[in-house]
């Protein structure tokens, strides 16, 4: 039964037990009635037991983001839902900001997501970012590493997370359209690592492609392939 008071924040997670703890320990002030959902997909790390030590409900089920949400938002017990990345923090002063979305009625039927800021000291890093929220104002496609805030009704009204394997996030946004998509004057603080990994340039390259033939109607299937 939904209660009108919870926000329920689901982290889908695999084998993410160092940044889970991270962001865990930075979602650790938030109204008592807040709870988070870790929806695994079969962790083998200590993802679970990091997730407990923290006080979070734990799901575990098949692998795949989508499916993964979809199941936490399944299990939740709130009246709204912020998607959230097992390796992002939300910045200080993020409760209020989000309360303060819940509580105005106007915004049952729209979401919000948050600004993205990467955990790199470097210009490119800023680039990405710049690129990253243009994207999110100017299209209205923000990704999963922004969060996306929501309430449960309308969630359901939508038809929620597909089982996706790829592109579950940029799914979703389109449902719902640019002129319900807010963002929250605050930012989710997102690990760089994949960026340092494989190039500030060529990462984002690779986005785009996924999106352009994500687009174009390519199987979500054959863009994991490409993206992974």
């Amino acid at each position: 039964m939904l209660s009108q008071g919870v926000l329920s924040i689901v982290i889908p997670t695999l084998n993410c037990a160092a940044d889970l703890a991270a962001t865990l320990d930075s979602l650790a002030i938030r109204p008592p009635e807040w709870e988070v959902i870790v929806a695994d997909g079969g962790s083998d790390d200590g993802t679970i037991e990091t997730a407990e030590v923290f006080g979070a409900r734990t799901l575990i089920g098949p692998p795949g983001r989508g499916r993964q949400l979809a199941a936490g938002a399944k299990a939740a017990r709130g009246q709204w839902l912020l998607f959230w990345h097992a390796d992002t923090q939300p910045q200080p002063g993020w409760q209020h900001l989000v309360e303060r979305f819940i509580g105005n009625s106007e915004n049952r039927l729209k979401a919000a997501y948050f600004q993205l800021l990467l955990n790199d000291p470097g210009a490119a890093a800023r680039r990405v970012e710049a690129l990253a929220n243009f994207r999110a104002r100017t299209f209205g496609l923000p990704y999963g590493d922004q969060g996306l805030l929501i309430s449960a009704p309308y969630y359901t009204h939508l038809g929620g997370h597909k089982p996706l394997p790829l592109m579950e996030d940029v799914d979703l946004v389109r449902r719902i359209g640019m002129a319900r998509l807010i963002e929250l004057p605050t930012a989710a603080l997102t690990s760089a690592v994949r960026y340092r990994r494989d190039g500030w340039w060529r990462r984002p390259l690779k986005n785009l492609l996924c999106l352009g033939l994500y687009f174009a109607g390519v199987p979500a299937a054959n863009i994991e392939r490409i993206y992974r």
